[in-house]
């Protein structure tokens, strides 16, 4: 065979190149694509790309990243495997974002779905607590508190205060006699009857 039959001219980017180097092609007399390879490939990605941004979508430009390292599409950064979750159904076996965006993902969805506040109405909220809890006047707020029967947001809270109202049953009774007994006023029930109590008022 002579050179002109090994090789062959892609008109696109006006390069001589192999015939490996272009695809096969059964309707065409030398039985191979006009572009090689790589002129698809790019015509490819520029066609999906006008089409995506058609439909208001943006399509991320392919990174190169070291081996062993991906791109997180949260924070765009290059990260090391051991920095992402498993995921079986992904190409590469790992997820689509870093553990770190994972987790602040996690933490914003759970507020918008328990909630219904975004992570700048409760940063909002904790301002205007000056950044400390609602009943301790001492600790960070970094608990959402609500009604349990109504899903109203009361305040921001501590772990500490959060838990104790919520052991308590969120009961402003309850909490009444909690505060008596811690001041020295235990509410000791009068026995009226056999088997009959009754409660101070």
């Amino acid at each position: 065979m002579t050179d002109s039959v090994q090789a062959k001219a892609c008109p696109r980017c006006e390069r001589t190149l192999p015939m490996t180097a272009f695809a096969a092609d059964r309707k065409r007399r030398d039985g191979l694509q006009p572009w090689c390879r790589q002129c698809v490939a790019e015509y490819g990605a520029e066609r999906y790309r006008r089409r995506q941004a058609a439909k208001g979508k943006v399509v991320r430009e392919k990174v190169d990243v070291p081996v062993g390292y991906k791109e997180c599409r949260g924070c765009g950064e290059a990260k090391p495997h051991s920095e992402w979750h498993r995921n079986a159904t992904a190409s590469d076996g790992l997820s689509t974002r870093c553990k770190a965006c994972r987790a602040a993902l996690s933490r914003a969805d759970h507020l918008r779905r328990q909630y219904g506040l975004t992570e700048a109405e409760r940063d909002e909220m904790v301002l205007s607590q000056m950044g400390i809890c609602s009943i301790c006047l001492a600790a960070p707020a970094v608990h959402v508190d609500h009604c349990h029967e109504t899903g109203r947001v009361r305040g921001v809270l501590c772990f500490n205060c959060n838990s104790a109202i919520g052991k308590l049953g969120d009961d402003p009774d309850t909490l009444r006699r909690a505060i008596a007994y811690l001041e020295g006023n235990a509410w000791k029930p009068t026995l009226v009857a056999p088997g009959v109590y009754q409660l101070p008022s």
